[in-house]
């Protein structure tokens, strides 16, 4: 177990079970049940340790209706070196609990994989993962259960996705489905949640940890036509059926959904943690830029270069403080301030994905 006790709150992580808590501070330093609004490191770090993807140059993700935002059909530049890596993880040493490891491709076709998850180890980090599953075999299978602790597999519809997942879960490795939800995928998400067979789809593979929701977002190679926005009728009954139906692996969304959770589901906010750009993670390129998130472009003014300054510079830098500033202002006329004060305004990259009924009737009542 890991703990982080600061003056405004104090949180701790099970390396083991991945189980991670946080509870905030008042002003006497007792607990409290406001949240502090961010920590003083990031205690996640997304690692873009890939800067090209085999997967995405093969044309498997569009094949798959999957598509890339980090443009990984079209863009290639080198992968991170493993003297920034080591770098990085020296500086998070005993301030960071994991490491998210991504970018442009596939983790675990990193040539220096095995050794940059036994630098993790070595400094006190816990490795985690997503992969298209293309790549894998029994023999990286074996290094993410050694090391790693869950790996997520991108729901690709293909016969290497389900080969992947079979040779994660037979090596004993904690293994999640990571599904992107836009308007083409969300009937084939309740049908799968329903366990449903058709002559197109099935339910999800046993012996799953659990099923993550992403939400689609209109970044690199992301349209908007394929967004899901608040009068989706197919994404209002896969709510509600994950709302109400009990399933054999747990079920969970990425912080840009919370909005959306909030306002159309029955969760009780004290179980959701919004956008945590800026405030609890970040994300670090291959070539070792520093941005709140890894949907921040670089013309956006949000990036720090990391070989002028420090993590530590750069989480309490003017770039940062700029995303956070949108964080605490956002919404200002939002007629439900107590759930404003749990979703934070939703995605401050991103207004359109922001799924909000309070958010659609200001607008309306603006106009």
């Amino acid at each position: 177990m890991h703990l982080h006790n600061e003056k405004d709150y104090v949180s701790a992580f099970n390396e083991k079970t991945g189980r991670y808590v946080r509870i905030g501070k008042d002003k006497d330093g007792k607990a409290c049940y406001a949240d502090a609004f961010m920590g003083v490191f990031p205690e996640l770090l997304d690692v873009g340790i890939m800067g090209h993807c085999k997967h995405g140059k093969s044309g498997l993700c569009l094949k798959a209706g999957v598509q890339c935002y980090q443009s990984g059909s079209e863009i290639y530049k080198p992968n991170m070196r493993l003297e920034d890596f080591r770098s990085i993880a020296r500086q998070c040493r005993g301030r960071t609990y994991q490491f998210a490891l991504g970018g442009r491709g596939d983790p675990d076709q990193h040539e220096y994989f095995e050794e940059i998850l036994k630098i993790c180890r070595e400094n006190g980090i816990v490795p985690n993962f997503t992969t298209s599953g293309l790549g894998m075999t029994d023999e990286i299978a074996r290094l993410c259960k050694e090391y790693c602790g869950a790996v997520a597999v991108s729901w690709y519809r293909s016969e290497y996705t389900l080969k992947a997942v079979d040779m994660l879960l037979r090596a004993g490795v904690k293994t999640n489905i990571h599904y992107v939800i836009s308007r083409s995928t969300v009937k084939e998400a309740l049908l799968r949640l329903k366990d449903q067979s058709t002559e197109l789809c099935s339910g999800f593979p046993e012996g799953i940890n659990a099923v993550i929701f992403l939400l689609h977002k209109p970044r690199g190679l992301g349209t908007k036509n394929e967004m899901i926005t608040i009068d989706n009728e197919d994404f209002s009954a896969f709510l509600q059926c994950i709302d109400k139906e009990n399933f054999p692996y747990k079920i969970g969304f990425d912080s840009c959904s919370v909005p959306a959770l909030l306002s159309l589901a029955g969760t009780l906010p004290e179980f959701l943690d919004t956008c945590e750009a800026a405030r609890w993670s970040a994300y670090i390129s291959a070539d070792m830029k520093m941005l709140p998130c890894s949907f921040c472009r670089d013309d956006e003014g949000y990036t720090v270069d990391l070989r002028k300054n420090t993590i530590e510079q750069a989480w309490h830098s003017g770039e940062f403080d700029r995303l956070r500033k949108k964080l605490r202002s956002a919404c200002p006329d939002c007629p439900n301030a107590g759930r404003r004060s749990y979703c934070k305004g939703g995605c401050p990259l991103m207004p359109e994905i922001v799924i909000c009924r309070e958010r659609m009737k200001t607008n309306e009542n603006k106009n």
